[in-house]
């Protein structure tokens, strides 16, 4: 059964909707989190909404925030559960983007998925095997889950950006050159920036490159 996952919104400055950017929070944290976000981006997208779910399960770790999927190694769970978690959160995530297309009017050449850590694994894992690809993919912190099976089940080619800090001690650093490896493997366009002196987070030369590849890949930077 598909769970609806509680969704926070930001309309856009125009009160237009030229397009869409969802992020997909990390383990432990929820919508909120990444919402904020939303602030120094929004005068660089005037006609953009930003959305922000919260992931389907309450987190083990902190009750306070959800989980996309267990974590074993964080929170000790069978990883035969984490497995099956990550199937439904697929699911949940699917359902939850299929809804902001038509609630929004919106196509997946307008929709922006922008992930950070749990959130990019889940935003990889499910946009590289929708229907049709997006406009664009921003992950921070994260790592490509399952890449034995992504040359059978990719369905959706969408341009990549990867991002991530070079002092993580949460998801290891060099989980971006093995995920991008893949991506490129599998027929994607891949980007990718090191934040140097960055741990688990999003550092301001990051977001920055990040708003940038968003405009351009928007069509924004062409209109002008």
């Amino acid at each position: 059964m598909v769970r609806v996952l509680d969704s926070k919104r930001r309309p856009s400055q125009s009160g237009k909707t030229g397009s869409v950017v969802v992020f997909l929070h990390g383990y432990g944290a929820d919508g909120a989190d990444l919402l904020g976000l939303a602030d120094p981006l929004a005068p660089h997208l005037p006609d953009t909404v930003f959305l922000a779910p919260d992931a389907p399960e309450r987190s083990v770790v902190n009750p306070m925030g959800y989980q996309w999927f267990p974590i074993p190694w964080i929170d000790g769970s069978d990883p035969a559960e984490a497995e099956a978690g990550m199937d439904r959160a697929t699911e949940d995530l699917r359902a939850y983007l299929a809804s902001v297309l038509e609630q929004e009017g919106i196509t997946e050449k307008q929709l922006v998925l922008v992930g950070f850590s749990q959130g990019t694994m889940m935003m990889l894992h499910v946009a590289l095997r929708a229907e049709k690809p997006c406009a664009a993919l921003v992950g921070f912190s994260g790592r490509l889950l399952r890449p034995e099976s992504l040359e059978d089940e990719i369905t959706a080619r969408p341009p990549v950006l990867l991002i991530h800090g070079d002092q993580d001690d949460v998801v290891p650093p060099q989980s971006l050159p093995a995920a991008a490896e893949a991506l490129q493997a599998a027929g994607l366009d891949v980007y990718a920036h090191i934040s140097k002196g960055t741990g688990h987070g999003i550092a301001p030369d990051g977001l920055s490159i990040a708003l940038a590849f968003i405009r351009d890949r928007l069509g924004l930077d062409h209109a002008e």
